[in-house]
């Protein structure tokens, strides 16, 4: 999480096409030290080729990047040493080890006490215990870890992860989302792309929401959900006087909607959490028991949907 608002990023009015196709459409923003920033849309929205002219793959139409106050181009290498990156593509060697790769990269770095941060890396990635077998032999989601501790060697200012849990199992999933939580927490600035909402949620302290090329929102995931209004929907399981109960929370203040069918009852209120208990003394003096209680906030998913039309996976 970040402490402090010392930029490693600022990215402004980036734009790039291919031939007609407008694929990065004026994007801009930063990234704090210590901060995780999201970049979270559908493919094909822009995010591959945004962080490609971030870190230097590809030449901008237009546009300006910075990486630790070094300007962002194709061929300035201090801005680039300044970076890692965590391609869609795996770049490990199958035929050597899992240690072996962090030294082969770790020597074209020019890294000192190589050994030392090599073992680092692997405590970070959780690949200790598999760190002298082949490459080859390791599952989708293990090389996936390998290849983000590539990226992280040399200790970047920024660590740049496109989309890194593509076609990964869920285990596997969860301990590449382990390893870079512990890297925001280390004081790493991290450029996080994906499209799985849940990732962008558990992950990021701001997240920018890209369609089409353009940013269309940012923010916290707090300031995002209030775009769409900061109503949350509770659900109770009840028995007893069910009509009675909701004739009760209907006339609460600050309660939208109250519907229900069978024993559940679904309250539509805003910043539902904080009335929960007004909720249940409500429900239970209206002659209902309460058997289970569900807060169940607007996610990201909600959001993208408020804005651009369409799902986040369309």
């Amino acid at each position: 999480m970040s402490t402090t608002h010392e930029s490693v990023l600022s990215a402004a009015d980036l734009r790039k096409s291919f031939g007609d196709l407008v694929a990065v459409d004026g994007v801009g923003f930063s990234i704090a030290v210590g901060e995780t920033y999201g970049l979270l849309g559908p493919n094909g929205a822009g995010k591959t080729t945004t962080i490609s002219m971030i870190a230097g793959l590809l030449e901008m139409d237009s546009g300006t990047a910075t990486i630790s106050d070094e300007a962002v181009t194709t061929t300035n290498v201090a801005a680039k040493a300044e970076m890692g990156l965590v391609p869609q593509d795996l770049a490990i060697y199958p035929d050597l080890t899992g240690r072996e790769n962090l030294r082969f990269f770790g020597k074209l770095y020019a890294i000192e006490n190589l050994d030392t941060r090599v073992d680092e890396v692997l405590d970070i990635i959780e690949l200790t215990d598999r760190a002298d077998d082949k490459a080859k032999e390791y599952s989708g989601g293990m090389k996936r870890r390998l290849n983000i501790g590539i990226g992280l060697l040399h200790r970047p200012a920024l660590l740049i992860l496109d989309e890194p849990t593509v076609g990964v199992d869920p285990q596997s999933r969860n301990a590449i989302l382990d390893s870079i939580e512990r890297l925001g927490d280390e004081g790493m600035a991290v450029l996080y792309t994906t499209h799985y909402m849940e990732e962008a949620e558990r992950l990021c302290d701001r997240v920018g929401i890209i369609d089409e090329g353009k940013i269309v929102a940012e923010g916290t995931r707090r300031e995002l959900v209030a775009l769409i209004g900061e109503r949350d929907l509770v659900r109770l399981e009840v028995s007893g006087d069910g009509k009675a109960a909701v004739a009760a929370l209907t006339a609460m203040v600050g309660v939208d909607s109250v519907t229900s069918e069978g024993r559940t009852i679904e309250i539509v209120a805003t910043e539902a959490a904080g009335k929960l208990t007004e909720i249940l003394s409500t429900t239970a003096a209206a002659g209902a028991t309460v058997h289970s209680v569900q807060v169940i906030e607007p996610d990201l998913e909600a959001v993208f949907l408020h804005l651009t039309g369409k799902a986040l996976r369309d």
